[in-house]
């Protein structure tokens, strides 16, 4: 099914809305000073609350690109460079072991080669993550001693003791070598949090999220806030839903370890903010002349596919065929209605989307409650960017 006839943008939310079990739907497309957004849709199954411009969504991995800036303004303020091992603040990856091949055993292990970078945090060549098959030995401890997976805040140790963790479960790749997902994001949030003597939270709060005026974009949602958080949902597998989060649940307060791979919650045109700076070459209000948060070239580096044509390859359940900045994909070719050459952004397993297109100053939001089944797109996202295209 698709929507791909539909005239405007409510038309394409709503025909997949009306299909179910979707329960609603909030986007976003922005092309230079013309915004479109519509809502379709309720905030719970039942039906009893509408969906609204300002509801707060659980983002996942929509978090990547925000804290690719964050580590970006350190090494602006000379904190940090890309190349410098991370070691000095990450003492637990100071000796990294990396199993002999990808398939062995995790005790199968010879030392990693060189020192991880900052570089390799930022690009997923770290040789922690997750590769195309989950069947491999090394990817099991993961998901048992890391809880990496669909988001679940507050069941995760705090940084510290994740690290600890972290340190005894052993590389996939040498550090360069290959893409790996989402770990390295994770990372990143505790090299933040070490370099600056701050917490994730405070300081994306007072780097970004202040400057930017994202005033509902957080890792936690307070209590005046929750009537606008809609519940969170999986598909049952029978045409039906499975309740995963409330309003009041995981999302309530600040989590042990605020995880700079899937951790926020946002609303639509708190994530336009953020778009329009990257699209503004790092300018707070989108506006010649504004404070800049990053310099040109930081956003350039952030927006370049920074993989060879090997470790496109070897990720492609996750890339499929896209190329990877800083916290993001990049489109390197446009092979598909919905994929643009240069596009940069990416999808978070809540059922969520952010991308901005440097070229013609688009920016594409879509933000649903309902998990996604896997890394693929859902056939309304790409409805939702063929019909921004």
């Amino acid at each position: 099914m698709t929507a791909t006839g539909a005239t405007n943008l409510h038309d394409v939310l709503k025909a997949h809305v009306n299909e179910g079990p979707l329960p609603g739907v909030v986007a976003l497309v922005a092309r230079g000073d013309r915004t479109e957004t519509a809502e379709v849709g309720s905030a719970d199954a039942a039906g009893t609350t509408p969906l609204t411009r300002d509801s707060i969504f659980r983002i996942a991995s929509v978090t990547k690109p925000v804290v690719a800036a964050a580590v970006m303004m350190l090494v602006e303020d000379g904190r940090i460079s890309l190349d410098d091992p991370v070691d000095r603040w990450l003492p637990e990856l100071a000796s990294p072991m990396v199993v002999r091949t990808p398939a062995g055993p995790v005790d199968d292990v010879v030392p990693a080669v060189r020192a991880i970078t900052v570089f390799d945090l930022l690009t997923f060549r770290s040789g922690h993550g997750f590769p195309s098959d989950f069947s491999l030995p090394a990817v099991a401890p993961l998901f048992s001693e890391l809880k990496q997976g669909p988001p679940r805040p507050q069941h995760v140790a705090a940084p510290d003791e994740w690290m600890a963790k972290l340190s005894r479960i052993p590389l996939l790749h040498q550090p360069g070598e290959a893409w790996l997902y989402n770990i390295g994001s994770d990372i990143l949030g505790v090299l933040i949090a070490r370099v600056t003597g701050r917490s994730l939270p405070e300081f994306l709060a007072e780097r970004i999220f202040e400057p930017l005026g994202m005033t509902d974009t957080a890792f936690e949602v307070p209590a005046g806030k929750r009537d606008r958080v809609p519940h969170y949902y999986r598909a049952d597998g029978t045409g039906g839903l499975e309740l995963v989060d409330a309003p009041d649940g995981q999302w309530s307060t600040v989590p042990p370890f605020p995880s700079g791979a899937g951790g926020l919650v946002s609303t639509a045109d708190d994530l336009h903010a953020f778009a329009k700076m990257l699209l503004a070459d790092g300018r707070a209000d989108g506006k010649a002349g504004d404070k800049a948060l990053l310099s040109p070239e930081s956003v350039a580096r952030m927006t370049t596919d920074h993989l060879t044509r090997p470790q496109r390859d070897a990720g492609t359940l996750f890339l499929e065929g896209q190329g990877w900045g800083f916290g993001g994909s990049v489109d390197i070719a446009a092979v598909d209605p919905w994929n643009v050459a240069g596009r940069y952004g990416w999808i978070g397993g809540t059922g969520t989307a952010a991308h901005i297109t440097p070229s013609t100053g688009t920016v594409t939001i879509l933000l649903t409650q309902l998990e996604a089944t896997g890394p693929v797109p859902a056939p309304l996202l790409r409805d939702f960017w063929r019909y921004a295209s």
